[in-house]
């Protein structure tokens, strides 16, 4: 299993000049470390988010909320190149079923 922290500092930076335009009171306050998983190749990568979630699991022996994904930059076809697509619920097949039948239609 391959795990990647993400790490991302936001620094607000005012100048005399300039002020701050953000609306106070409108971002949330409740972040949290959670877990993502994508579900085709199993990596984990480990972030703060605001999703809720009710499901759990144990990262280098930290118990981290869990969020499930179909797909994520490592398993993209974009970010990896490969231009195969790992598809769970058929729609590609289906898509192409229904395609060929439009063609075959169109030949006639």
């Amino acid at each position: 299993m391959e795990i990647t922290f993400l790490r991302v500092t936001l620094q607000a930076v005012k100048n005399n000049t300039k002020e701050n335009k953000m609306k106070k009171g409108i971002h949330p306050s409740s972040y949290r470390t959670v877990a993502f998983k994508d579900m085709s190749n199993g990596h984990v990568f480990i972030t703060k988010s605001t999703v809720n979630t009710k499901e759990t699991e144990v990262v280098d022996g930290v118990e981290y909320p869990v969020v499930k994904l179909e797909i994520s930059s490592s398993s993209h076809p974009f970010y990896t190149g490969k231009m195969k697509l790992v598809d769970t619920a058929g729609r590609v097949d289906k898509f192409n079923s229904r395609y060929s039948k439009h063609m075959e239609n169109r030949k006639k």
